[in-house]
């Protein structure tokens, strides 16, 4: 079967960037209006580094930390050897990412992996607060789901979203539980790339079952410390991936 003829790569317009903010702000700033402009479809290759430096009129390198940045905010999926195209993922993340003003650079996405880190583990306490039986019974399902993708990451990765969704509602607050909701394609995003470094899911579902076993009993501060342990292991797992890839320094792990 003949395969569709890949799109035409939309040039970025040229343009001084003003210094109103740090360097990496501002380029992140008019990369993202360049793919909001909906000149850019889902999937659709974006200039290389070297023509959107030329394009903003500065250096590679402060072009690579803002494709860093959207990439690990699953704006920019980057492909070695092929390009960098623009995610296909569903993203009711955008608006909001906008509205907080978090998408400035990779201080702010670290900013953001902390501020989740005390939203969960606030919410598994509440979750064990008020627990109720029918949730136990749905969070036993989705660890089920999860051990029996194994290693299929997608199908493991959906099962855990939904793993933390459902203890955000469990919590019986709706706002706390509209934040996590509001960052799920983040949430896959940084699950994905964890999982993928990682290599296998085995030691991720073990890190959930004290969560579910702590609810259920529940016990607060079990359930607090639980997701607490979880949340260090995953951030510490998200932070070694930059690095990986020849990020800036890590900041301190919470916790």
């Amino acid at each position: 079967m003949p395969q569709p003829k890949p799109l035409a790569v939309v040039p970025l317009p040229p343009a001084a960037v003003p210094r109103r903010e740090t360097p990496s702000a501002e380029i992140t700033r008019h990369l993202l209006d360049y793919l909001l402009s909906g000149d850019l479809r889902p999937g659709q290759r974006i200039p290389s580094e070297r023509q959107l430096a030329e394009a903003l009129q500065v250096g590679r390198s402060a072009v690579r930390e803002a494709i860093k940045s959207l990439s690990l905010l699953g704006l920019l999926d980057v492909r070695q050897g092929d390009g960098t195209y623009l995610s296909r993922t569903d993203s009711d993340l955008l608006p909001r990412v906008i509205e907080w003003g978090l998408l400035l650079g990779e201080r702010r996405v670290y900013d953001l992996m902390e501020a989740r880190t005390h939203l969960e583990i606030t919410l598994a306490g509440l979750a064990a607060e008020r627990r109720q039986n029918e949730v136990v019974e749905r969070l036993r399902a989705l660890l089920t789901q999860m051990a029996a993708a194994e290693d299929d990451i997608p199908a493991y990765t959906e099962a855990d979203i939904a793993f933390h969704l459902e203890i955000a509602q469990a919590s019986g607050n709706e706002v706390l539980a509209g934040l996590v909701a509001s960052i799920k394609s983040l949430l896959r995003v940084w699950t994905t790339r964890v999982l993928q470094a990682a290599g296998e899911t085995a030691s991720s579902l073990a890190m959930h079952t004290p969560i579910v076993d702590a609810i259920e009993a529940r016990d607060v501060d079990g359930a607090r410390a639980a997701m607490a342990a979880h949340m260090a292991r995953a951030d510490r797992r998200l932070r070694e991936t930059l690095l990986a890839d020849g990020s800036a320094d890590p900041a301190p792990v919470a916790g």
